[in-house]
């Protein structure tokens, strides 16, 4: 087993369902990081980018 991992947070779950998901496999979260994503748009003839969600990723370290 890896010291670290890194679980994502799905579409179809909660924060609370991927910590608990983290928990079944023995990790525990030491740092959480939030990724914003980005869709291109045209506008006026120019390519704005344009905030649509984000994504939350937190690191787990093994549970000793």
């Amino acid at each position: 087993m890896s010291k670290k991992k890194n679980f994502r947070v799905e579409k179809n779950e909660t924060i609370d369902d991927c910590l608990g998901r983290m928990n079944k496999e023995g990790y525990m979260p030491v740092r959480r990081i939030e990724k914003p994503i980005f869709e291109e748009r045209k506008e006026n003839g120019e390519t704005i980018h344009v905030p649509i969600g984000r994504e939350i990723i937190f690191e787990g370290k093994i549970m000793t």
